[in-house]
């Protein structure tokens, strides 16, 4: 778990980019990916010269956690649907973990949408015609350095985290 000083959180810190968070020295080679701002899937299927598809790894319900309901602004209570997979480039592993929190009131609203998109990339909606309002911080967990991002989107909030794998970064070293 992580608290809030192991966070960058945009908009607020805007000009900082801090090298070292939770004692782990932040890879330069990974710097512009946990930065960068638009769409993930467009980017990854754009270094994955074409190359990109989505693996689902489990679709759930559970309650938000206390940082995410109050990043939100939700009622800490509230549940929400999860949505976790895998996205892969051009290589056989995957490049990133990714898991997406939908709270229930979004998915009243226009964001139900996203319950039903079997196996494609949620950038792909979510960045067609629009550009969402996004606050983003940069955490390491075990599994690696992840972007959180919570997005406001036709008036729905919701939160996806990105962990960038191994494979990715080594990926990224060689190319």
């Amino acid at each position: 778990m992580y608290t809030n000083r192991d966070v960058f959180s945009e908009p607020s810190m805007r000009n900082l980019r801090p090298n070292r968070i939770k004692g782990k020295e932040l890879p330069a080679v990974l710097k512009k990916w946990l930065y960068a701002s638009g769409s993930l899937t467009q980017q990854l299927t754009d270094l994955g010269q074409g190359q990109f598809h989505v693996e689902r790894i489990k679709e759930h319900y559970q309650r938000l956690t206390l940082n995410d309901s109050q990043w939100m602004k939700m009622p800490a209570q509230h549940v929400a649907w999860v949505r976790e997979t895998n996205l892969y480039g051009s290589e056989e592993q995957a490049w990133v973990k990714a898991k997406s929190i939908f709270p229930i009131l979004s998915l009243q609203k226009k964001a139900r949408l996203f319950q039903h998109i079997g196996n494609k990339p949620i950038g792909w909606f979510l960045f067609q015609r629009t550009s969402p309002a996004c606050e983003r911080r940069v955490i390491y967990l075990e599994e690696g350095w992840t972007r959180q991002s919570c997005y406001t989107w036709h008036g729905c909030k919701f939160i996806v985290q990105e962990t960038f794998l191994p494979a990715f970064e080594q990926f990224i070293q060689q190319h």
